[in-house]
């Protein structure tokens, strides 16, 4: 698995923006989300994680609700902000055009 060092700069921001975009959840739900939608590929651990939810929060690209566990304790539950969703538009294009650039070199014969 990836560690956090491993991912590049920028990158957790757009997998917790694209994770909560598909609906809304808690901070070790969006961790373990990630790791399962990678195919165990990304790990994300909870003193990158909470760090990049502070820090989309006070951008306004996300914001926490307060909510109940199953266990009765209380959560707070991110979800996209209108900016975020305009956001996370925005980074997938550059995340593609990189992607693809990044790709092509791996191509060149």
């Amino acid at each position: 698995m990836a560690k956090k060092s491993e991912l590049l700069q920028g990158s957790l921001d757009l997998l917790i923006l694209k994770t909560i975009a598909l609906q809304p959840l808690h901070g070790w739900a969006i961790s373990k989300r990630i790791r399962q939608l990678s195919r165990d590929a990304l790990e994300v651990g909870q003193g990158s994680l909470y760090p990049a939810l502070y820090r989309l929060k006070n951008r306004g690209l996300i914001r926490a609700d307060l909510a109940e566990s199953e266990e009765g304790r209380p959560i707070k539950v991110y979800s996209l902000t209108a900016a975020g969703r305009r956001s996370l538009d925005d980074e997938q294009q550059r995340w593609r055009r990189f992607a693809d650039g990044v790709e092509a070199v791996l191509a060149a014969t």
